[in-house]
């Protein structure tokens, strides 16, 4: 197996023991070598002691999707041994602690099984239980280092950085490094057939995960206040917001700080709070998960109908109920698009990586509030809480935040009357006031049934107006929200379309199945309500396969809802076990598919 720039590494270890550092440590050597690279970390739900897995693809084509197979196994969990042997590609290695013996009954005849003894060497030269443990992942790194020729100043400079000032650290990482480096090099020819050599393809780019992106998305539109229930995957979010406040967001006359987070004592009261925030024109949002939406639902359904703008981040995981916490799904379509019991529909916005996560979240707050309503974005575990390599983020300085149609004191001296649900322009989207502006521009805030002029009623008439034009702002919003990736050939009859996370996986699966001679057109939605050129896309062709990660065809079912999308075009590819979705399974899947006579 002789590759260059072109390997899949998986480490299987144990949660808790310090391999998330050491893994991060790889992944940022190879970046910094000029090679794009792919990590996805695959970890349990408790704190300490269940298998966790980390998968490393090294891509010099720039793939963003986890790969369907593992060239280079390194199995530190002798609870998983057969496992991992198992998932090693033949014509790969294996590299195991050979501390103890291994069980001759896992022998693999078409692998190459490399032992070293990670723990005899660590426990000889370090001292106590937790350091030994921890360095022992560490000279897992320069194992590796020395099979695939990673550079070592690289990593002794990564290193330097996390470390700072703590030179001892510094110190006993690059000698746990050494003693795996050396081991290799002296009793194994290195480097390995697959090898990672120097490119130039990663600058002006960075390493990111999408929870971060999106938190500094909501510094740089402008939002000044959070609040939240932790949940898993959502919770960093809110950690990089805060992070990033108290560095950007205190008066440096004052020392005050100019922003506000609260943890809330649920998903209930979170949404509560950021309600009221927005209500008192502050840009406010919050972060949760599946099971906080389910929560969330009444005070959504109140957003909707009081027309309060608010922006909620779903990072979703699996379901139902608590379902696989530390998963990844896309299995809240439909419980967004439709949040809370009555007619609501919502503004759903789906970013495909980080990059998309950081001006996804300029583009909620300012669609919030020019529409009044609750925007929610959906992301995902993998887009989440996984490094990500993609461009630099850049920003435009002359922005100005799109507080839509909010009138002043002196807009209001104007006017003879302020009536709150009033749609005057005809895009269905009414004037606001914000409190203690004017006398002229007070109102009650209303969940029960009100007329246009914002006084309550029973009245079947009066409801029914006030809901028909909560229709046209919806027709407005569709006219608002970003438009879809297309690619597009008049030559393909076949095409796929995706969501989110799925846009890596299907841009390579497009890749594939060309080289197989089947040309496919591609759409990527990126938002609800769907625009017309969703519509026009999927009525140019025979055969659309829509690709999404849950088990129900939500997407689907949103398309032939929102669209009216011809049932009998859309052929469902649904991958929903939680692992992020690869290019292999979509190319079997369409393979399996065009065998069936399901494409032109």
């Amino acid at each position: 197996m002789a590759a260059v720039n072109d390997i899949v590494i998986r480490i299987a270890t144990v949660n808790g023991t310090g391999s998330a550092s050491a893994n991060g440590l790889l992944t940022k050597a190879i970046f910094r070598m000029g090679v794009p690279v792919v990590g996805k970390n695959f970890f349990p739900s408790n704190i300490q002691g269940l298998p966790t897995w980390y998968e490393i693809r090294v891509t010099g084509d720039g793939y963003q999707s986890r790969s369907n197979r593992t060239d280079l196994m390194v199995a530190m969990n002798a609870q998983t041994y057969a496992k991992d042997m198992a998932e090693v590609t033949p014509g790969g290695w294996l590299l195991y602690d050979s501390t103890w013996p291994r069980s001759q009954l896992l022998n693999r005849t078409d692998i190459t099984v490399l032992g070293i003894p990670f723990s005899k060497i660590c426990n000889e030269r370090f001292e106590g239980v937790r350091t030994r443990i921890l360095l022992k992942n560490i000279a897992y790194v320069g194992a590796i280092a020395a099979l695939l020729d990673l550079d070592l100043d690289v990593i002794t400079e990564l290193l330097e950085e996390t470390f700072g000032e703590k030179k001892h650290l510094v110190a006993s990482n690059m000698e746990a490094i050494r003693l795996g480096y050396d081991y290799v090099k002296e009793n194994f020819s290195c480097p390995l057939p697959a090898r990672v050599e120097p490119m130039d393809a990663t600058e002006d780019q960075i390493v990111i995960d999408g929870n971060t992106a999106a938190a500094l998305g909501c510094v740089y539109a402008g939002a000044t206040v959070g609040a939240w229930y932790p949940i898993t995957p959502s919770t960093s979010l809110m950690d990089a917001f805060r992070s990033f406040c108290a560095k950007y967001r205190v008066d440096p006359e004052t020392d005050k700080r100019t922003y506000a987070i609260i943890q809330a004592e649920d998903e209930l009261a979170a949404i509560g709070m950021v309600l009221g925030a927005t209500w008192m024109g502050a840009r406010a949002f919050t972060p949760t998960s599946g099971p906080g939406i389910s929560l969330m639902t009444e005070s959504i359904g109140l957003a909707y109908y009081a027309e309060l703008p608010a922006v909620i981040f779903n990072v979703q995981r699996t379901g139902p109920s608590t379902g696989m916490p530390t998963r990844t799904q896309q299995a809240d379509i439909l419980s967004c698009a439709y949040a809370s019991h009555g007619d609501t529909k919502h503004v759903l916005l789906f970013p495909a990586d980080p990059a998309e996560c950081f001006t996804t979240a300029v583009q909620a707050f300012d669609l919030a509030e020019r529409l009044q309503t609750p925007v929610m974005v959906l992301s995902d575990l993998d887009i989440g809480m996984n490094d990500w390599v993609v461009p630099a983020f850049e920003w435009d300085e002359s922005y100005v935040p799109d507080r839509g149609k909010v009138l002043s004191a002196e807009d209001l001296e104007k006017v003879d009357s302020f009536y709150r649900y009033l749609d005057i322009d005809g895009d269905g989207i009414p004037y606001r006031t914000l409190p203690g502006v004017h006398p002229k521009g007070s109102y009650f805030t209303r969940g029960s049934g009100h007329t246009k002029l914002g006084r309550y009623t029973e009245d079947g008439d009066e409801y029914q107006d006030v809901m028909d034009r909560l229709l046209v702002k919806w027709e407005t919003a569709r006219s608002l929200v970003p438009e879809p990736e297309i690619q597009y050939s008049k030559f393909n009859k076949a095409a796929i379309l995706t969501v989110g996370s799925g846009n890596g996986a299907c841009k390579e699966a497009l890749d594939r199945l060309s080289s197989k001679n089947i040309g496919l057109n591609y759409c990527r939605v990126r938002a609800f309500p769907f625009s017309e050129s969703v519509k026009g896309f999927i009525e140019k062709h025979e055969v659309v396969y829509v690709v999404e990660q849950n088990r129900d065809a939500q997407l689907k079912t949103l398309l032939i809802l929102d669209s009216g999308a011809d049932p009998a075009k859309l052929v469902s590819l649904l991958h929903y076990n939680g692992v992020p979705l690869n290019a292999g399974f979509v190319v079997e899947r369409v393979c399996e598919e065009i065998a069936k006579g399901r494409a032109a």
